[in-house]
């Protein structure tokens, strides 16, 4: 039997649905009804299982949606038409560090050797890269719009879900490697970082752990998927000044503002929680509290104010 054929077989359960779309489980039942899309099936005991090509465009759609698009305008569209669509969208309303010529050619020979399955060259111009130009340009210049160019790409159906899944392991090894070689400070500010239970992706805060230990920050990740009674009692374990949480795009909005608001309840006045990532809800609508940074290149603006308001602390 051929892998797209074993493929058309799979099926997910409601629940697992959700957590790899981010689109909640009764947002999948109100779609289901409104739009007649997703058609699960169900099993013995009459629960939804949803094949995996029904989960391919749910998460092309979940990307439309937080690009903006309404989901009775996108729901009923072929996926072709979604691919086009948030390639289009994605191209207007995003506007990453621009790279030079030789980085783009750069970026893309990368991008071209993973869709290649060239993975052991493609490890090791990555190493290379880490190399020549260090941990800060590595993660700004090279990891930051790789992120982009590899969702795009998976998007237009030019890689797989497993290709992406490399990339992000092969990133996140070097990242980790070249997190421990950096001395460890005992300055501050203390830095806690991790995500909440419904974010699976640790690469961002990886990054922004980068980040952090590079401007001299002392830092303690707690990885990924942490409760937030959990992330109150470790910020008052380490003694932290900032908790620092990554949500991406793939994260349910709700689920992550309500999170943000319980836990800057929860924390004392002084913590402050600052909030990163892919997940626009988070940029645009953070609880009061909160500060919502866009890009990494806000940390260190961030930084040099926390540090001249805590100078006599």
């Amino acid at each position: 039997m051929s892998v797209e054929a074993e493929q058309k077989q799979v099926s997910l359960a409601i629940a697992s649905v959700e957590r790899d779309t981010g689109l909640s489980k009764d947002t999948l039942r109100v779609w289901e009804r409104r739009y007649g899309f997703p058609v699960p099936a169900r099993d013995a005991l009459g629960e939804r299982l949803y094949p995996l090509e029904q989960v391919d465009k749910l998460r092309m759609l979940k990307r439309l949606l937080d690009l903006g698009h309404r989901p009775g305008k996108v729901v009923g569209l072929p996926v072709d038409e979604l691919r086009r669509l948030a390639s289009a969208t994605g191209a207007s309303t995003q506007q990453p560090r621009q790279p030079t010529p030789e980085a783009a050619d750069e970026l893309g020979g990368l991008l071209g050797q993973l869709a290649a399955h060239r993975f052991d060259e493609f490890r090791g111009r990555l190493s290379q890269l880490l190399l020549r130009k260090g941990l800060s340009s590595f993660v700004a210049d090279v990891v930051a719009p790789m992120n982009e160019m590899v969702g795009e790409a998976w998007t237009r159906g030019g890689l797989q879900i497993f290709e992406e899944h490399l990339y992000t392991e092969a990133v996140q090894a070097l990242l980790r490697s070249a997190i421990g070689s950096i001395q460890r400070s005992g300055g501050r500010p203390r830095v806690l970082l991790t995500t909440f239970p419904q974010e699976p992706h640790g690469l961002g805060i990886l990054m922004a752990e980068a980040t952090f230990a590079l401007e001299g920050c002392h830092c303690c990740s707690l990885g990924v998927q942490t409760p937030v009674w959990d992330i109150t009692m470790a910020a008052d374990a380490q003694q932290a000044d900032i908790v620092a949480l990554s949500f991406s795009s793939a994260v349910n909005a709700n689920q992550a503002l309500d999170g943000l608001a319980e836990l800057r309840g929860r924390l004392p006045p002084a913590v402050e929680i600052w909030a990163g990532g892919g997940c626009p809800a988070v940029r645009r609508r953070s609880p009061p509290g909160v500060l919502a940074l866009r890009t990494l290149d806000e940390i260190a603006p961030a930084l040099q104010r926390w540090r001249q308001e805590n100078a006599s602390a």
